[in-house]
């Protein structure tokens, strides 16, 4: 089969590869839609982030390895021994972080605590490539409403979801958050379905700005034309929101704001309130503590997403309460593609992108999706 794989940082090549062999509490699966995450793309440019000196060490020692992709949608075309929840012809998506089955959070049925489990496309092999094997534990099945393309969406958006759980949001909470791309976007619309009140956004892109307003916000501020601090302030009569999510953070070579955003959210949040980091920054950051203290605030981190929170995207799409087509920007078609779609994610100002790009790689037999 073809699969892409990493020789170093930015040196990616598509490699025939020998058709891996399923295994016993796995399925062989046919990748039909993928797409690069933001930290993947980091990554693979050797931009510090989540996982950088695993990826690194990996690259030194192991290179060529077959790297990243764990946003996807596939069709199952066999099953290993002992699956019972799947079968041939199932169309699946996955959640990434699994638990190892082995620690005493696992083994004392707490497993969805475990952080020492492997991750799709960083210690397991990942679905840039024709075919994969995948855990069980790590799928879904999808519900025929829900097209390949959202359902390469569904990982990202059940980390959304975990997010929004973290957050608690009572009924009729402002809620504001810093960053409308993919998962900014998913954090706003599944806020508003946990019962937020005035939801205010901000974004330094016109195009993010519009989907926003498109998919809930009450207020879409464009942080290139107004102090966006300022502005939840006046529309929050000077309390600042009760629930701010941080997601535009990280570093600014890929077009995040660096450390600002999260400076701009300790500003724009109530005294009491709740600040929901969501991104990934890549190295220490300088934070005034005594500043959190004296306002008592939380400086939430979501917890991992599970099988759960996955099943709850299947809902939540096919029930039509969150919308992710709008969002679907850039849809490129063929393997060959894979990599101008991580060039069209690390660049998403530059061409006008919402949504990682995807890349289509077996067209759906079923002409709505």
């Amino acid at each position: 089969m073809k699969a892409w794989r990493f020789y170093g940082f930015n040196d990616m090549r598509l490699d025939e590869v020998p058709l891996p062999r399923c295994q016993a509490g796995h399925v062989l699966a046919q990748i039909l839609c993928v797409q690069p995450s933001v930290t993947e793309v980091q990554l693979a440019r050797g931009i510090r982030t989540l996982a950088y000196e695993h990826i690194k060490r990996r690259l030194e020692t192991e290179a060529p390895v077959q790297l990243f992709g764990h946003e996807f949608c596939a069709r199952i075309v066999d099953v290993g021994e002992g699956v019972s929840r799947f079968k041939t012809g199932d169309r699946v998506a996955a959640r990434a972080k699994l638990p190892c089955g082995a620690c005493p959070l696992c083994l004392s049925e707490r497993s969805h605590l475990c952080r020492k489990g492997p991750i799709i496309g960083f210690q397991l092999p990942g679905c840039f490539a024709e075919f994969a094997v995948v855990p069980e534990i790590a799928l879904v099945k999808l519900d025929d409403k829900i097209s390949d393309n959202e359902a390469a969406c569904l990982q990202s958006l059940s980390d959304s979801v975990a997010a929004v759980e973290t957050a608690a949001i009572q009924m009729g909470d402002s809620v504001a958050i810093f960053g409308q791309g993919c998962m900014g976007l998913e954090c706003l619309q599944v806020a508003r379905t946990a019962g937020a009140g005035r939801l205010i956004t901000v974004d330094v892109r016109e195009e993010a700005c519009r989907i926003s307003k498109e998919l809930g916000a009450d207020v879409a501020l464009n942080a290139t034309d107004c102090d966006p601090v300022a502005a939840i302030l006046e529309l929050t009569d000077g309390n600042g929101a009760d629930v701010v999510f941080e997601c535009a953070g990280g570093s600014p070579k890929q077009g995040l704001s660096g450390t600002k955003s999260l400076m701009q959210a300790v500003g724009a949040v109530r005294s009491g309130g709740k600040i929901i980091g969501v991104s990934w920054f890549g190295e220490p950051l300088e934070v005034d503590v005594d500043l959190l203290r004296e306002r008592s605030l939380r400086y939430l981190f979501p917890d991992i997403s599970t099988l759960a929170h996955l099943e709850h995207t299947v809902r939540l799409v096919s029930s039509g309460r969150i919308r992710l087509k709008p969002v679907i920007t850039h849809v490129l078609n063929g393997i060959e593609s894979v990599s101008q779609a991580f060039e069209i994610t690390g660049n998403k100002a530059k061409y006008k992108a919402i949504n990682p790009a995807q890349v289509v790689l077996c067209q759906p037999t079923d002409p709505t999706q």
